[in-house]
């Protein structure tokens, strides 16, 4: 990890899901702030005076879940958590990608530096340890239910047990902790229930879906508008004195957008007054979209909330000078599995108005373009099928769309008879993103072809330069080679955060 980045800061103030979108896809080096350190500390000394009692307090003497009322001996405290960490380690297919790990490790990390959790520093050291050096523990997607599996993988490497990602190799991660110098974590009391527990799987996987969520809103409407102008677009209907008379902010935004990108458009003037109003797909941009971005607002509200709230039971707080431990249910996440649905609804929307223009943008019924924006169809096909694509994509996240959290289930014994789903929820938001994304890859690839059949320019100051950016990168499609390259191509346009930055800065009044 290179010295000279400086390094994101916990423990000081609010953490916004910035911090762990840097750390995690970034690969920012964290650290803790000194008061963190102290809470951290004093906690963990509370939690060992409370451990030699002979009173049971949840999860510190005594066993987990159904087995709440057994109490333990200081001398199986030990064994305890390792126990917690092996059995419940029970995930189940293809790792996370490591930049999901990483997210996760880093709200684990914040979640312990409120000073309830009473977890060990070398744990907290540990998992520092395991960020600042890129170990990645491979850790399996499915197996949660709201929380306990993933976290539990991740603190099976603090032991040197398991396999990681380390200097682009699959090793064993008491190699990657020998190659760092880092001896494997010796567990204490409620160190085992404090790695698996609270909501830091969910919320650091939910952070990731922000930033991807964040980048999506913005190339829907550079693309929405491209096809606005493509398809002739009547500007009355994003007009002020239409919008004003709603209002919803994320509308006012997309529409104060497209204004701004289709601003100095030759193409949009000259089609003004061709026909009466447009279909709905490009009529009610603005609102879809600002919709969607209004519902990507709320959503952030939520797990920011909870990344920083102290999500672990039991806590251990100090009142009236002395430290008192309470059981609890914040590790319950039924306020992330909520957002993630409801946002995982707006992206299917986005993806969904997107498909529509694209289906517009080929059907020579519905446009002035040439059929499926190619010369000499009939021996050639076009662009037709690759809106069938997007139709399947779309479909596909009209699926995922359905909500987790919702679902329910019995576990442990008839202990944990609530479910939040939350890792499920945010992991399938994360692919119905993905799904997305190529949806807008798709109508990006076909607006920029509709751009090159049309003569009468120039085009708005934004759409313009988004064309521009496209053709750098793909060029005018012939049909001789296979069109999933350039999807594939277009798609990366679009993940490459540099391109989006750059259009951005061009234009100023561009909304984020």
């Amino acid at each position: 990890m290179s010295k000279s980045v400086e390094a994101v800061l916990i423990g000081d103030g609010p953490i916004a899901w910035q911090d762990v979108v840097a750390v995690a896809r970034d690969r920012r080096p964290m650290t803790l702030s000194t008061q963190a350190w102290s809470r951290v500390q004093d906690a963990r000394a509370a939690i060992l005076a409370i451990a030699g009692s002979s009173k049971a307090h949840y999860g510190i003497n005594t066993g987990l879940g159904a087995l709440c009322s057994v109490v333990l001996a200081p001398s199986e405290l030990q064994k305890l958590s390792r126990h917690t960490l092996m059995s419940h380690a029970c995930g189940i297919g293809a790792p996370l990608r490591a930049e999901q790990v990483r997210a996760i490790i880093c709200c684990a990390v914040v979640n312990y530096s409120h000073g309830y959790s009473g977890v060990s520093p070398q744990v907290v050291e540990g998992l520092l340890n395991l960020l600042n050096h890129d170990i990645v523990p491979l850790v399996p997607a499915q197996g949660s239910v709201g929380y306990l599996s993933h976290m539990a993988h991740i603190g099976l490497a603090l032991l040197g047990q398991g396999e990681v990602e380390f200097r682009g190799q699959r090793v064993t991660a008491q190699a990657a902790l020998d190659a760092i110098g880092m001896p494997a974590v010796e567990l204490g009391a409620k160190d085992g229930l404090s790695l698996v527990n609270g909501t830091p799987a969910m919320t650091g996987l939910a952070c990731l879906t922000l930033a991807d969520a964040t980048a999506l809103a913005d190339w829907a409407d550079i693309i929405a508008a491209m096809s606005f102008e493509a398809l002739g677009g009547q500007l009355d209907a994003i007009s002020v004195a239409a919008i004003q008379r709603k209002a919803h902010l994320g509308m006012q935004q997309s529409a104060s957008n497209l204004r701004h990108l289709l601003q100095g458009s030759r193409v949009i003037e000259r089609c003004q007054g061709e026909h009466l109003q447009d279909a709905l797909s490009v009529r009610s941009i603005p609102q879809v979209q600002g919709a969607c971005r209004d519902q990507l607002q709320h959503a952030a509200k939520q797990i920011v909330c909870e990344l920083n709230s102290a999500t672990d039971n039991p806590l251990v707080v100090k009142e009236n000078g002395s430290y008192r431990v309470i059981s609890q249910a914040n590790p319950h996440g039924e306020s992330v599995a909520m957002a993630c649905d409801l946002l995982a609804i707006a992206v299917c929307e986005w993806s969904s108005i997107s498909e529509r223009r694209s289906f517009r943008l080929v059907t020579p019924q519905a446009n002035k373009l040439p059929p499926f924006l190619t010369h000499g169809s009939g021996v050639k096909s076009g662009m037709m099928i690759v809106q069938y694509s997007a139709a399947s994509l779309v479909a596909d996240n009209k699926r995922l769309a359905l909500p987790a959290v919702t679902d329910n289930f019995l576990t442990s014994g008839l202990q944990e008879d609530h479910l939040s789903l939350g890792e499920s929820a945010a992991l399938k938001l994360d692919k119905a993103l993905d799904n997305a994304l190529h949806v807008l890859a798709i109508e990006y690839l076909l607006a920029s072809q509709a751009f090159d059949f049309i003569e009468d320019r120039p085009f708005g100051q934004g759409t313009g330069r988004a064309w521009q950016l496209l053709r750098e990168h793909v060029v005018f499609y012939e049909e001789e080679h296979p069109l999933h390259l350039d999807i594939r191509a277009t798609y990366e346009v679009l993940r490459n955060q540099t391109n989006l930055e750059a259009l951005r800065e061009q234009l100023p009044q561009f909304e984020s």
